[in-house]
């Protein structure tokens, strides 16, 4: 498993992170989403809904692994989208994906 993939998993453990689409663009509207994972795999609607919310609402979104990867790092089923509510961890994520 990657860096990225465990920091997701620890986040998790913290209870920074909110999964599910309804939940995450929830998130995304009140302002708590600091950062957006989006699944490789997604559907084309899922991810035009996220991508259009995420850039309206100004949050950062990373398409990355898949929707199996994404869940099994959180430590659920498969999920396409995942919301880190932490800047901390947000400001981590970003610096692992620019490296």
């Amino acid at each position: 498993m990657d860096k990225i993939l465990q920091l997701l998993g620890l986040a998790t453990r913290a209870k920074k992170v909110v999964s599910g689409e309804e939940l995450v663009l929830q998130e995304v509207r009140s302002g708590r989403a600091k950062l957006v994972f989006l699944a490789t795999d997604a559907a084309k609607n899922a991810e035009k809904k996220v991508t259009d919310k995420c850039s309206s609402y100004d949050v950062p979104l990373i398409r990355y692994g898949t929707r199996q990867e994404l869940g099994k790092a959180i430590g659920k089923d498969e999920r396409v989208v995942v919301a880190v509510t932490d800047a901390g961890f947000a400001r981590s994520f970003a610096k692992l994906v620019s490296t």
